[in-house]
């Protein structure tokens, strides 16, 4: 396992991330923000970021929100994506915050009456 920092250009953030974890499971696991959550499965296409430096490995991505054109310009899903060098990455469209809902913990009471 090798470690590579992503590093968010709009802001300058940067995170470490393993070769293991995609680029948004990386940010995701130390609390970081940066890149958009969506479903997490490359169905919503909200993580959607160009690649601007580094390489890596990625998985199939659906055409409906990668086209072959956009992949061939460095736009992947950073939920199909694993650094294989440190990566230098722009949030694809204008929204950069997390769209995910909150999960309560299992096991943890609700408050709600």
């Amino acid at each position: 396992m090798t470690i590579h920092t992503v590093t968010i250009e709009d802001d300058g953030s940067s995170y470490r991330c393993s070769d293991s974890l995609t680029l948004l499971e990386g940010m995701e696991s130390l609390g970081k923000k940066g890149i958009p959550v969506g479903c997490r499965g490359g169905g919503c296409g909200v993580c959607k970021v160009q690649v601007l430096s580094g390489s890596y490995t990625k998985r199939v991505m659906s055409r409906e929100h990668v086209s072959e054109s956009d992949e061939a310009q460095g736009c992947v899903l950073a939920c199909r994506v694993r650094p294989n060098s440190s990566i230098g990455l722009r949030v694809i469209g204008a929204m950069k915050k997390n769209v995910c809902r909150a999960v309560e913990p299992s096991g943890v009471p609700s408050l709600s009456t």
